[in-house]
């Protein structure tokens, strides 16, 4: 007996030891976190700036390479560290001192005035918050009410693989086109009960929301991305030449197809393999870290109905697109492609997503499936499980002002230009990368479309009109795949949020399958740029492309390098 007891104690003592050396080793690590920006503030204050006035300032380091500089340091320290909020705080603070060249009182100011308050008081901005806390108090109240439950019940009837549930995320995200936002939120709160019930991981979840996102968005005549890509393309017919993009697109369409085929085939790789190892064993998360647990609690003493998830979903999707062709002025006369060509989705998001509350909160009180006060608890509650995002977006948006003051768009125009007459027949591939680069290192492919089409048109769009088309595709592309691995991407967020996964755990499961569908795709870009300067077939280059894709799928399978998961 005594000698049980004694073995105890030691094990408590080992155990003891054990986490005394965890918890030195996280606070080593943010000793050297505080470290870092110790001597961040030490050099704000040490060093002093010579500048003309405020309005007429510029920095020295404008328009070079500097300017890519904090987000790429943001990106590492994120995927380095697995802590998103400081690592986007020291590259926002690193992106004020470029600016500032050292001015304690300059950098201050810019970093809250011009980037932070900024940020939050752009009109855009505001009304993609207000559609993120509004998704979030519906998704409160859906599951409140106990819809969540009773559709996953459901689907586990009629869905009865694990192949099937991923099968249905993919259609019902390609089914919701309209906008990148929209899709990520909306997909998440419908699948997440089925894609649980099915032991499929959260990282898993989020890299197909991910995927079914932006890329399924640029392909899509009628959609928010549509629109914006047709206002760059100037002295043409903007929606034209979208239409003649959409076969040249391979990273989006290639995206497609390595969903499916990993899915059908069950294979996966990287990080991913241990996610989805986990998840079949019945953890979801892998890290434990269960940050929306709480909330996807409620409601599961509730008898909900199908309906209770239905038809609050359905009603968001068609009070959002009426909101999104209501701002494009579709009831002032203009048809509906126009209006959707012509909306803007951050107010007509807002709009929709309110409409469809009220309705929501309607619906179920007058059925008596939640009393009013139960409703109005889930405003709170819908707002908490949107922190996160909330705060994530805001560092990102602001990080992303900081690098526009420091010039990285003139610094890539200004080497596309220098560089556009030696392309030839290694123009796509060329534009595509550049496009990754830039998408990647600020987060927004909108962005990228803004510098790179414009210059693209200007170089080709008298010599060579055909080449024109693949180029533009491939910048959209590009401007894609950089979005879709960037951890600072709007999309790439709001992805986490829909599948409620931690946002680290998604951006590192979800780079080896978005890295290696853009090698497939710069390959495919070279052969399509050869075979367009060759016969004048650039399209033929799509189905080899496909057969690339689907070979490298089969051969990381075959070689062993992807694990496969079964747990029908």
């Amino acid at each position: 007996m005594r000698k049980h007891r004694l073995y105890v104690i030691m094990c408590d003592m080992g155990n003891e030891i054990k986490k005394d050396k965890e918890k030195s080793f996280m606070k080593r690590r943010n000793k050297g976190l505080m470290l870092l920006v110790t001597l961040l503030l030490i050099t704000l204050f040490s060093t002093t700036v010579f500048a003309a006035d405020e309005a007429e300032y510029v920095p020295k380091l404008f328009g070079t390479f500097w300017a890519l500089i904090p987000p790429l340091v943001a990106i590492v320290l994120a995927l380095i560290t697995k802590e998103v909020y400081s690592s986007l705080f020291i590259g926002i603070v690193i992106g004020g001192v470029l600016y500032a060249g050292g001015s304690f009182e300059r950098t201050l100011t810019h970093v809250l005035s011009d980037g932070i308050v900024g940020s939050l008081s752009d009109s855009y901005n505001v009304g993609i918050l207000v559609f993120l806390v509004v998704l979030g108090t519906i998704v409160a109240l859906m599951n409140k009410a106990g819809g969540s439950a009773a559709f996953g019940e459901w689907a586990s009837k009629h869905i009865k693989t694990r192949v099937g549930a991923q099968l249905a995320t993919i259609a019902l995200g390609c089914l919701i086109f309209v906008d990148d936002y929209f899709n990520c939120l909306t997909v998440g709160s419908v699948m997440r009960p089925v894609t649980d019930r099915h032991n499929v991981s959260r990282a898993k979840l989020a890299y197909l929301i991910d995927a079914t996102a932006a890329p399924v968005c640029i392909i899509a005549p009628i959609s928010s991305w549509a629109a914006a890509v047709t206002g760059f393309v100037k002295g043409e017919d903007g929606f034209v030449v979208f239409i003649k993009s959409i076969p040249y697109n391979y990273y989006a369409l290639l995206t497609i197809v390595m969903m499916i085929t990993i899915v059908v085939m069950k294979v996966d790789f990287g990080s991913m393999a241990k996610h989805e190892a986990n998840a079949a064993k019945g953890d979801l998360f892998t890290t434990g870290k269960k940050i929306y647990e709480e909330i996807d609690n409620e409601g599961k003493e509730k008898k909900g109905k199908v309906c209770d998830l239905v038809v609050p979903v359905i009603t968001l999707i068609i009070c959002c697109i009426i909101g999104m062709i209501y701002t494009g002025g579709f009831f002032s006369g203009t048809d509906f492609v126009t209006a959707f060509s012509n909306s803007d989705a951050s107010v007509g998001l807002a709009l929709g997503s309110i409409f469809a509350l009220v309705i929501t909160l309607v619906f179920y009180v007058v059925r008596r499936i939640l009393p009013f006060n139960e409703c109005m608890d889930c405003l709170p509650e819908g707002f908490k499980a949107m922190v996160p995002a909330i705060l994530i977006l805001t560092f990102a948006w602001t990080l992303k002002n900081m690098t526009s003051s420091l010039g990285a768009a003139e610094f890539v125009e200004v080497i596309m230009k220098n560089s556009a007459e030696g392309f030839a027949i290694f123009l796509p591939a060329v534009i595509f990368v550049v496009g990754c680069g830039l998408a990647f290192a600020t987060g927004t492919s909108w962005g990228t479309f803004g510098i790179l089409i414009p210059i693209v048109v200007q170089a080709f769009q008298k010599t060579d009109p055909a080449m024109m088309i693949i180029a533009i595709s491939a910048c959209m592309a590009g401007a894609v795949c950089g979005d879709h691995c960037s951890p600072i991407s709007d999309t790439t967020i709001m992805s986490s949020a829909g599948a409620q996964c931690e946002h680290t755990n998604h951006v590192s499961t979800q780079i080896p399958y978005a890295v290696t569908v853009a090698v497939v795709s710069f390959i495919t870009y070279i052969i399509s740029g050869a075979l367009q300067k060759a016969a004048g077939i650039g399209w033929a280059a799509l189905p080899i492309g496909i057969i690339l894709m689907i070979g490298t799928i089969v051969g990381i399978k075959v070689l062993g390098s992807g694990k496969e998961v079964v747990n029908d």
